[in-house]
């Protein structure tokens, strides 16, 4: 009987054995499959924390995110020499203060010379010079129909007749990524 009993003592120990080192493989592998899926990402993509409070998923060191758009301004520009109807104007200019001289050269190279007189800087919009009988006016605006609107208003507010769009342009936002 004591034979019984040591045999079965020894069996009872290897179910026992057998039972930690089951459950021991189990909490092993659940452990590294919690990491692996710890997170907001998708089971297998492994999470890096956040950047910016978006989560990171993929690679170690990877960016896997979209970058934001990024917007550049753009600046336009326009000069004049009234007397003798020159206009110099640029567009699409990256600074304000190289829009400012652009203008002023193309104003001064068609024949405004040192007579040209800055009008206006503008940025990521656009502008309409209206002109009626009587004088003429430079409005920015969003866009060239809201510019026009506005235009139209002044230079007919001013007491002109016959007001017409004499130029029109814009200097979108230029998008860098």
């Amino acid at each position: 009987m004591h034979f019984a009993y040591a045999r079965m003592n020894t069996m009872h120990r290897l179910w026992i054995k057998a039972i930690v080192l089951v459950a021991g493989l189990w909490v092993t592998s659940s452990a590294v499959h919690a990491q692996e899926g710890a997170g907001p990402c998708p089971p297998g993509i492994g999470y890096y924390g956040t950047h910016d409070g978006i989560p990171s998923c993929g690679q170690p060191g990877g960016n896997n995110q979209t970058p934001a758009t990024h917007y550049e301004d753009r600046w336009g520009a326009i000069a004049t020499y009234e007397p003798s109807g020159v206009l110099g104007a640029v567009v699409n200019m990256p600074t304000e203060i190289g829009a400012k001289e652009a203008a002023m050269a193309d104003c001064r190279a068609k024949g405004g010379g040192s007579n040209c007189k800055f009008q206006i800087t503008y940025r990521n919009e656009c502008v309409v010079i209206m002109v009626g009988d009587r004088a003429f006016n430079v409005t920015p605006g969003v866009t060239i129909d809201r510019a026009t609107q506005s235009g139209m208003q002044i230079c007919s507010a001013n007491g002109n007749s016959n007001c017409h769009t004499f130029y029109s342009a814009c200097s979108p936002a230029v998008q860098v990524q």
